[in-house]
């Protein structure tokens, strides 16, 4: 694969990375959004930190760096902003007697709407801030998606083998009873 082929690979991990977050991170009730020392949201903006710190930044990357934080920062709390306004219009429509599943329909497509162009901006924003690393800092940033996109799967299997778990044994359950 060619080197900038292979760049581009990484950016767009990156920003997947990002983007992934940043939806989990939104898509959050608001009472678990900020976590405590050990939850979702201390344990990702530590991972940012430590990253942060790692990539030594000179004055630009470093303007770029906040600029990509506080636009994550910003878009999430429009995401939670425009999910809450969501689930109070739902609220509202469960009152009638007969839901409009139209309206309801239309509601979520412009959140989806609205959602894509703010992590769009999310993930030009990174970009533009990774686009401005040297090699150096690019492999960095590289070692530090490779060591999480393994940690994501990890947890991808042990979820997928519990799921499998629960299923035999509700199969198991179900089983005895189905020949009596």
């Amino acid at each position: 694969m060619s080197t900038k082929k292979m760049s581009r690979v990484l950016a767009v991990a990156a920003t997947a990375l990002a983007l992934g977050a940043g939806a989990a991170y939104a898509a959050q009730p608001a009472e678990h959004a900020h976590g405590g020392p050990g939850g979702w949201h201390g344990h990702f903006m530590k991972e940012l930190t430590q990253l942060h710190d790692q990539l030594k930044l000179n004055a630009d990357q470093e303007k770029l760096w906040q600029s990509a934080l506080d636009t994550m920062k910003q878009n999430h709390e429009a995401m939670r902003a425009n999910h809450q306004q969501a689930r109070e219009q739902f609220k509202a429509a469960q009152q009638q007697p007969i839901l409009d599943l139209n309206a309801m329909a239309a509601t979520h497509q412009q959140i989806e709407q609205k959602d894509a162009q703010l992590r769009q901006q999310t993930s030009d924003t990174w970009l533009k801030f990774y686009n401005a690393l040297n090699d150096q800092q690019k492999t960095t940033v590289s070692t530090a998606l490779k060591k999480r996109f393994a940690r994501m799967e990890e947890r991808r299997e042990k979820m997928h083998e519990r799921w499998q778990h629960h299923k035999a044994q509700k199969g198991a359950a179900s089983a005895p009873a189905a020949s009596q």
